[in-house]
């Protein structure tokens, strides 16, 4: 399955729903809404700087991932971020492919 990050910016709005429901309630909400597609959290954590939270999530595909990440988009109350994340042997595999490319101007 599909890895993620996913990088998580509250608004006003939302922060006040964490200060109101504290943060475990957040990481229950969001493995709630994975549960539903057999997804799962690996890592949840708060942060501080320009993102509230990060998680890394697995889901089955990345269609899965953009229909959660609207939904909860929509909510007004939530930015995120998903990055692709992958291991260090699929790296590997994309290495051995042969990609022919001209750069621009040449």
């Amino acid at each position: 399955m599909p890895k993620f990050l996913i990088q998580v910016s509250y608004t006003p709005e939302g922060a006040k729903g964490v200060l109101k429901a504290g943060g475990s309630a957040r990481r229950k909400a969001a493995a709630d809404v994975l549960a539903q597609f057999n997804g799962t959290i690996e890592a949840f954590y708060f942060t501080f700087g320009a993102d509230d939270a990060v998680l890394i999530v697995e889901v089955p595909d990345h269609e899965t991932m953009a229909a959660i990440a609207l939904t909860v988009s929509a909510t007004g109350t939530i930015r995120t971020r998903a990055t692709v994340l992958l291991t260090p042997e699929q790296i590997d595999e994309a290495a051995k492919k042969n990609v022919t490319f001209r750069a621009p101007g040449q």
